[in-house]
């Protein structure tokens, strides 16, 4: 029903479990005074020492470090309480961690030891609806040198990172790649964990410490709520940093990392030069501070509609619309699609699919056609557009009035080749029935005067893999697509001032329709339900697509296009290749 609670945390279906306040708080209290776990051997820079760091719109903290990882804290002057704690070097950097006792909160603080500049990251769980997932507010501050007067400069947001590529190899064996295409999100694959096969977007934030140390956070917000911060030297390939939260089986992870990687390319950015803003945090109200721990949040599941197979049934015999007339912000997907073609008008042909039935078309004009399955005898008429991307390959749309599960077609026939494939959109799937599922059909074309092959057929492909492009579809609207693995893709929405913004991610795949022309979709996935497909033709830069939905307000087939331009690629292939 639209409106019911549901379990949040099913990002990419990989359930995570509502934690109750007492359970985190029960778990923190087992690592509270031993610190965070360490594979690698914990540096004792600090032991036997005192510091105070002031920062400038947040707390004073006073440390006072002992023995075997261990520490005394004072938070604005108050009383002191033990803690273990985890620390580890990088060049200049010294990186610690530790939780405050019988509260559910912590920090985690970078200090360059070259400057006595220092970043504080208090974290905290049950601030949100989702009491899994980690909370965080960013202080800059300096550690208070005796006689000397307070440094006037501070580490700062930055957006000097975006467009970089990391792999990274954890010393707890993790292996990720993670890419920062946005000032304000970073999207991740999780090489170990979960095998590679689909990357994941959070919302990051990043810091300069000098041009070649830069500090990282990645928040796993709409997943399993994960916190992880760590330094880095973009140089050397190196990091240090700090990983909590609660794994699938609910583990409390709360450990301290060392890790080595490999740089993997540079994307483009399209912001101006000097522009170094970095992402703000949302505005607040006149006259109001922003709330501690605000960020910028893609939720998109929380405001999707969540329809019943009745609903969307319902809905779907009540308005069914195909390539309406452009109006609405919905249209703007489809502004730079250019001219559509009436090259199939007059045309009859079977598509011959080799894992579903044939599918027999007779095109009336431009924009009608009827279709029948081989071996029916009535047609079905429908509206349908086409496009022409390569002299001979035809993209085309329809929706299949009557089909239970109220399908759509978009088919790319390459008359060259006598080849077809096919993304057959429907609904009624198994999470929400008016979240558009996916099957992959390849097939021939049967017609006068064209032999179709008999064993060749499009591929599945790797080559976009590792491939930034970004779309320009209407004045005011760009947006950039990561193909960051076989199976998924990201999506980033562009700030105003150019820089990247919000991100998302979902299941796709690549099929080589010919050399530099790719028929691609994306599943919005526990997002907003769409199915987009897209023609993708490298040497005009331009795609024509065709966008699949169903919400409140009905089934729809619509137009997409876009110019493009080539953004950058990183060099992962290699990552998605089977090991014996």
């Amino acid at each position: 029903m639209p409106g019911t609670p549901y379990p949040k945390q099913q990002m990419h279906r990989i359930a995570y479990t509502k934690i109750s306040e007492r359970q985190i708080a029960d778990k923190l209290s087992t690592v509270v005074a031993s610190g965070p776990a360490s594979v690698s051997p914990l540096s004792d820079v600090f032991a036997g020492k005192s510091l105070r760091i002031v920062t400038d719109k947040g707390p004073a903290l006073t440390y006072t470090f002992g023995r075997n990882n261990r520490l005394k804290v004072a938070e604005n002057g108050g009383g002191a309480v033990e803690a273990g704690y985890g620390a580890l070097t990088l060049s200049s950097v010294v990186f610690f961690s530790h939780l405050i006792p019988g509260t559910q909160r912590g920090y985690a603080v970078v200090i360059d030891q070259d400057t006595n500049l220092a970043t504080v990251f208090e974290l905290w769980f049950s601030g949100y609806q989702d009491n899994r997932e980690v909370q965080r507010e960013i202080y800059y501050g300096y550690v208070e040198q005796p006689g000397q007067q307070a440094p006037k400069t501070r580490h700062a947001p930055t957006n000097r990172v975006e467009g970089k590529g990391f792999y990274w190899k954890q010393d707890t064996g993790a292996e990720t790649l993670e890419f920062f295409p946005s000032a304000a999100y970073s999207h991740f694959v999780e090489l170990s964990r979960l095998g590679g096969e689909l990357g994941f977007c959070g919302p990051s934030d990043y810091i300069k410490i000098n041009d070649d140390l830069y500090i990282y956070t990645r928040t796993e917000c709409e997943f399993s709520g994960t916190f992880t911060v760590y330094a880095m030297d973009v140089n050397r390939v190196e990091q240090v940093g700090v990983r909590l939260g609660f794994d699938a089986n609910d583990q409390l992870e709360y450990y301290v990392f060392r890790g080595t990687g490999e740089w993997l390319g540079q994307l483009a950015t399209f912001e101006k030069f000097g522009d170094e803003s970095g992402a703000p945090v949302p505005a607040a109200a006149a006259g109001q501070t922003p709330a501690k721990g605000a960020r910028r949040v893609y939720r998109p599941l929380l405001t999707m509609p969540k329809m019943s197979k009745a609903e969307v049934d319902a809905v779907c015999a009540k308005k069914t619309t195909a390539f309406a007339p452009a109006s609405g912000p919905g249209a703007m997907m489809g502004g730079n699609r250019g001219p559509s073609t009436g090259w199939l008008a007059g045309k009859t042909l079977t598509i011959r699919y080799d894992n579903a039935p044939a599918m027999e078309y007779r095109f009336d004009d431009a924009e009608t056609l009827r279709w029948r399955k081989e071996g029916d005898t009535s047609w079905t008429k429908a509206r349908y557009q086409a496009w022409e991307s390569m002299p001979g390959v035809i993209l085309f749309g329809h929706l299949l009035e009557g089909a239970p599960n109220h399908d759509g077609h978009s088919i790319v026939a390459d008359f060259h080749h006598g080849l077809v494939t096919c993304f057959n959109g429907y609904l009624n799937g198994p999470y929400f029935a008016n979240e558009a599922c996916v099957k992959i059909l390849f097939g021939v074309i049967e017609m006068e005067g064209l032999t179709p092959p008999k064993y060749r057929r499009h591929q599945f492909t790797d080559e976009m893999v590792g491939r930034a492009v970004s779309q320009n579809y209407a004045p005011g609207l760009t947006s950039m697509h990561l193909y960051s693995t076989p199976h998924s893709l990201s999506w980033i929405i562009f700030t105003d001032s150019g820089a990247g913004g919000l991100q998302w991610s979902g299941p796709a795949a690549y099929v080589k329709i010919r050399d530099g022309l790719y028929f691609l979709y994306w599943l919005e996935e526990a997002c907003n339900g769409t199915l987009g497909t897209i023609l993708l033709n490298l040497h005009t830069m331009r795609d024509v697509g065709v966008g699949y939905h169903c919400g409140e307000e009905g089934l729809s087939m619509s137009a997409v296009g876009a110019h493009e331009r080539l953004a950058g690629r990183f060099d992962i292939t290699r990552f998605y290749q089977v090991k014996a």
